[in-house]
């Protein structure tokens, strides 16, 4: 469902193509999605959530330098963005992120995917935030700092996508880089 969903989008993806994808008995279908397409739509969601969550535990977890093109808190940022870029221009950008395309298609229409949107997107930008806290922002600057480096990078995947270049991922590494670090190199500048 979430490879479907990525590349189809929600409303694209109808349970029977579900079925075929998985090579599972239509069965075996309702019975660990009782609660049908909406239930399965909400556990793919979770499941992005999961492996982006992990994505950034890599990411920060990796050493800084000159291949990550940057240094400070925006290094784990670019290092995601550089993993993202790769998998559109690789998919030839018919995938993107499953949380984006769910919650444009059915936010307005069904509470209980918006919510797991809501909490895949959290899921995301509490991370974020407690890295840059862990950096030397304010808890509070941090959170606002993580919810606008998650909303440009979702953004720019959909523009990559859009313009099939992985230019506009660039440009938010770019751009997060010197929103992130721009500070703590201006206030080592006037340190020293």
């Amino acid at each position: 469902m979430l490879e479907l969903i990525q590349a189809r989008g929600y409303s694209g993806t109808g349970l029977n193509t579900v079925v075929e994808q998985a090579g599972a008995p239509k069965g075996s279908l309702y019975f660990h999605f009782p609660e049908g397409k909406e239930a399965l739509g909400e556990r793919a969601v979770e499941l992005a959530a999961g492996r982006f969550r992990d994505l950034l535990a890599e990411s920060a977890a990796a050493p800084e330098g000159p291949a990550s093109g940057a240094e400070g808190a925006g290094a784990v940022v670019c290092r995601v963005i550089d993993v993202l870029a790769r998998m559109v221009e690789d998919s030839d950008y018919q995938l993107g992120c499953p949380v984006s395309v769910v919650t444009l298609e059915m936010g307005a229409q069904s509470e209980r995917l918006r919510d797991a949107c809501a909490n895949a997107f959290d899921s995301w930008i509490t991370p974020v935030a407690d890295h840059l806290a862990a950096h030397g922002r304010p808890l509070p600057e941090a959170r606002t700092l993580a919810t606008a480096v998650v909303s440009t990078v979702e953004g720019a995947m959909i523009v990559s996508r859009a313009q099939r270049s992985t230019e506009p991922l660039r440009c938010a590494a770019h751009a997060v880089t010197v929103l992130l670090d721009g500070h703590d190199a201006a206030t080592a500048k006037a340190a020293s």
